[in-house]
């Protein structure tokens, strides 16, 4: 992917793909929305003991990634975490 195609506007047949392929993922990593939920619930719990975020904007997907030992595709876990600022600073 080049630099110029990250600012390109996706057109609604793009979205759509994008959409499909993230849920063929979670079905195939047996991942229902309500567990998705939970561990995006999970996440910001965890993070917001070091950091304040805006949970409101987190997202949290599942995609796939090449295996380390060439074996395919896996599922991956992706979290978009908008970071406000550190917590305890001084330590």
């Amino acid at each position: 992917m080049g630099l110029f195609e990250m600012f390109r506007k996706k057109t609604s047949g793009t979205i759509a793909k994008d959409r499909l392929k993230l849920l063929l993922v979670s079905d195939r990593a047996n991942c229902s929305p309500e567990l998705m939920e939970m561990i995006k619930n999970d996440i910001i719990h965890a993070i917001s003991k070091y950091m304040e975020i805006d949970a409101q904007g987190v997202e949290i997907q599942m995609t796939e990634t090449d295996s380390e030992n060439n074996n395919g595709k896996i599922p991956a876990l992706y979290a978009n975490i908008p970071i406000l600022d550190m917590k305890n600073k001084g330590n």
